[in-house]
């Protein structure tokens, strides 16, 4: 229970002594990029902000492991929409180029399929027609009818509605005739394969639901527009790696005059009359305040930081109907030479495209076949690794811990399978050269990041939880809280977490208008 003095509006929800910063407070749950994010645009509408996160570094999946010289980002690694940084920077007056150096990438990534052939992505229209073309030159014409339905899903789904809210079903009907329009209720698979006959096409216009914890075979096509986005804005690497941009928005924050609190457990958060008031730590600290944003996951704030008999909480049965986004497996390694001829990001696809998606999400069961995404920063970045080094990771995409995987058991013996998987296809010589490796599993996500069942992506993007019936960034059932991150509207990936925090300044208020 907060205290009369420390609910006094006068002290903008904190007792403070004479002459500090009297601005309402606004405590956000969760240093992730909707975390940072969510503080800075709450920083520039008046707030001081405290930013509480249980790691010793922020980032949250962007932080950023150091090992035997090696620097390997933890989790996001491209960026393909600069301009929503860019804002940010803007917003505190200052210049994204002055703080962190965007390399575009040529190629984007190389889908290398199992059959032996390769198809390398870029933003050039006239050299993905001819990628296409050798591939299958029959698909072309649909090639380019697929980008154009991409290019109008984009201008709808995120142009228009990625950045607003929908915590009410009249913003739902509002948008119902465009999703309408752009048969969303169609999967994305469904739309790729109306346009085009070649599998291997269809599986390299289709993958990218993926990114965000997507099953091509259930998205809505809606997610199209995420090769439209690719092609407008390209994709990136932040030279340092993506854990600059953290750095970056941290040192937004504090130029603000906002606070970053490392090692801080929040345990709940706290309600009284129907308005969030602030949080309580695990150690039993409270902490007060006018604005409450979470950036944890959806599902966790809504079953743990909200308590049973709290407005919000999820029961059991409402959490059992909430579906969840697999899991995935990174190993992080490095090698004592290089492997020039790779570019910075590989896909290397198994055998199986929908039997595989069917293991993973729906039958949730460890296949012995697997795809999977090969990062390679130091491409593009040398002072990731040591001199005459690479720096590595392989991202598996594999069941949440709704299926029975035995991790601990499991994690070594599927570290092996990568291995010998990635040194007979492109790393030749890997084992011998391996100089450094680090694993996390779904039990990562789980304890480490505390999302529901180890989903890395949160709430699985599936058309009834898209939208209006995805957890809304504005939390209905409490006043003065709010959601941000990749369970929340609009989803995951670093261009959603930025714009569920860019909802902000439509649902929150200003805070002059806080007294």
């Amino acid at each position: 229970m907060l205290t009369a003095a420390t609910r006094d509006p006068l002290h903008h929800g904190i007792d403070l002594p004479r002459g500090e910063d009297r601005r309402p407070h606004a405590v956000v749950i969760g240093a992730g990029f909707g975390g940072l994010a969510a503080a800075v645009r709450l920083g520039a509408r008046g707030y001081r902000v405290s930013v509480l996160d249980r790691l010793d570094q922020p980032g949250g999946r962007a932080a950023m492991y150091r090992q035997d010289g090696f620097a390997f980002d933890a989790g996001p690694t491209i960026v393909t929409a600069p301009f929503l940084f860019e804002e940010l920077w803007a917003m505190c007056g200052r210049r994204l180029a002055d703080d962190v150096t965007l390399k575009p990438l040529d190629p984007f990534y190389r889908l290398m399929f199992a059959d032996g052939s390769a198809m390398d992505c870029c933003d050039d229209p006239a050299r993905m027609r001819a990628e296409v073309a050798r591939l299958s030159p029959d698909d072309v014409a649909g090639y380019e009818r697929f980008m154009a339905e991409a290019e109008a899903i984009y201008r709808v789904g995120f142009e228009e509605l990625g950045h607003v809210p929908f915590d009410s079903l009249w913003d739902m009907a509002r948008a119902v005739p465009g999703m309408v329009r752009l048969r969303a209720d169609r999967s994305l698979h469904t739309m790729v394969s109306r346009l085009v006959k070649d599998e291997r096409l269809r599986v390299a216009l289709s993958f990218h639901p993926l990114f965000i914890g997507g099953n091509p075979f259930s998205v809505t096509s809606i997610y199209a527009l995420v090769a439209w986005l690719e092609r407008r804005h390209g994709v990136h690497y932040a030279m340092g790696g993506t854990n600059s941009l953290v750095q970056g928005l941290v040192s937004l924050i504090e130029g603000q005059g906002g606070a970053l609190r490392r090692n801080t457990t929040v345990g709940e958060i706290l309600v009284e009359g129907g308005k969030a008031r602030g949080v309580r730590l695990a150690t039993g600290e409270t902490i007060a305040a006018d604005v409450v944003v979470s950036n944890a996951c959806a599902g966790f704030t809504h079953t743990q930081l909200l308590k049973p008999g709290t407005p919000g909480h999820w029961p059991p049965a409402k959490a059992r109907r909430t579906r969840f986004s697999m899991s995935v497996v990174v190993w992080y390694f490095g090698t004592s030479r290089r492997y020039d001829e790779l570019p910075h990001h590989t896909i290397l696809l198994g055998p199986r495209y929908k039997g595989l998606l069917d293991d993973i999400f729906t039958n949730k069961v460890l296949s012995e076949d697997f795809s999977l995404y090969l990062h390679r920063p130091s491409a593009s970045d040398p002072g990731v690794a040591p001199a005459g080094h690479d720096a590595f990771y392989a991202l598996v995409p594999v069941p949440n811990l709704l299926g029975e995987t035995d991790w601990q058991a499991a994690a070594e013996p599927f570290r092996q399978r990568i291995a010998a998987h990635l040194e007979a296809t492109v790393l030749p010589g890997l084992n011998a050269s391996l100089v450094t490796s680090h694993m996390v599993t779904p039990l990562h996500f789980r304890d480490n990041l505390l999302s529901l069942h180890g989903a890395a992506f949160g709430v699985e993007p599936l058309l009834f939880q898209s939208a209006y019936f995805r957890p809304h960034n504005r939390c209905a059932e409490v006043e003065g809280l709010y959601l941000v991150g990749a369970g929340t509207h609009p989803g995951a990936g670093i261009p959603g977490v930025l714009s569920s925090a860019r909802v902000l300044d439509q649902v929150v208020p200003h805070a002059a208008t806080i007294r």
